[in-house]
């Protein structure tokens, strides 16, 4: 989800910052020009994920837990998809080169 990528990597890279208001669901919806309904999704993983705390009567705001604990979670996360990339890639029988270079053009865009 497109929305949800981008406000985690706002936050994570400081331009949102801890006990920063979002706007309602709705309103960002309607600047964005996109459902409620995938508005409320992206929110709903952002709390999951810890990045947002819903206040309710108040909003929805960037959680105050540490941006570089938040940084380590999603490594972590990354870790295990890369094994299970290399673990796949061990069963096709890929060299290092070959795994590498299939990253390198993804990395790339290409």
């Amino acid at each position: 989800m497109q929305i949800r990528k981008q406000l985690s990597q706002l936050i994570l890279n400081g331009g949102l910052k801890g006990g920063d208001q979002l706007p309602s669901i709705r309103s960002l919806a309607k600047e964005l020009q996109i459902s409620v309904i995938t508005t409320k999704r992206a929110y709903e993983e952002l709390e999951k994920e810890g990045y947002i705390e819903t206040v309710a009567g108040k909003g929805t705001y960037v959680s105050s837990k540490n941006n570089e604990l938040l940084k380590e979670q999603r490594l972590r996360l990354l870790e295990s998809k890369v094994e299970e990339i290399v673990n796949e890639s061990k069963v096709l029988q890929l060299s290092l080169e070959e795994l590498q270079q299939m990253i390198a053009c993804l990395y790339k865009g290409e």
